[in-house]
């Protein structure tokens, strides 16, 4: 009988498939950390959750109120939840009526038909959006 040393090639196949695995997971997991998407990420997340108040008041029949904390970077759907924006990412209002709002509080009356709000900017040191909704069709715009 023969003494046979080394690999087969299964068990080679095997552990080059778990490392590329692994790899693969963590670049995904260390790529959230980076500050470029984060940015992208509150960008959708925020226009996120004024699509679901608007399905929210839609499925429901009553208005739901999106609420933006601009000192303390919080915003959420009042009632249901409150997210945090990340610290190096800044936030202003520009509302039709009041003009720019820089600090306090922020209101978007969302109701089945419509959106009652103005356009929200983030930016942080390399790149600028922002987030105008239609208050009519209540569709929203990114740029």
């Amino acid at each position: 009988m023969k003494n046979n040393k080394g690999f087969t090639l299964l068990e080679l196949i095997i552990v080059l498939f778990l490392i590329t695995l692994i790899l693969g997971l963590s670049l995904v997991l260390f790529a959230n950390f980076l500050p470029s998407n984060r940015f992208k990420a509150t960008v959708r997340d925020f226009s996120t959750t004024i699509r679901q108040a608007r399905a929210l008041a839609q499925i429901h029949g009553e208005r739901q109120i999106v609420t933006i904390d601009i000192d303390s970077k919080k915003y959420g759907i009042e009632g249901r939840f409150i997210k945090n924006i990340p610290p190096d990412i800044q936030i202003k209002v520009m509302d039709p009526i009041s003009g720019d709002i820089h600090e306090g509080r922020y209101q978007f009356i969302v109701h089945s038909i419509g959106i009652e709000g103005g356009t929200v900017v983030l930016w942080d040191d390399k790149r600028k959006a922002s987030i105008t909704i239609d208050p009519v069709v209540g569709s929203l715009v990114i740029r």
